[in-house]
């Protein structure tokens, strides 16, 4: 399994992006092929992460792409600063 974590600062209103997200982005991940999970997280003081999980990497690098595709198109405006995205294979799990 793969996992992308996405870390994103300066959240201008966090529960209209957390409505966008599920509302939007969400169906749009559960159509790669590959999907297992995905979880949006207010962490606070306008920080909010993301982690997505795959069955392989083909399917985190297009979550990746889809990402970039949907803040651009309908978050742009709430998530000002670019992510932090960190991704990498899973070795444990619980």
């Amino acid at each position: 399994m793969y996992a992308v974590v996405r870390r994103y600062e300066g959240v201008t209103d966090p529960v209209e992006a957390g409505r966008r997200v599920s509302e939007g982005f969400v169906p749009l991940l559960r159509q790669v092929r590959g999907f297992v999970a995905y979880y949006w997280v207010d962490a606070g003081d306008g920080v909010m992460l993301s982690t997505s999980v795959y069955e392989d990497q083909a399917g985190a690098d297009e979550s990746v792409d889809r990402a970039a595709d949907f803040v651009r198109d309908n978050l742009a405006s709430l998530l000002p600063n670019p992510p932090q995205v960190t991704a990498g294979q899973v070795v444990a799990a619980g």
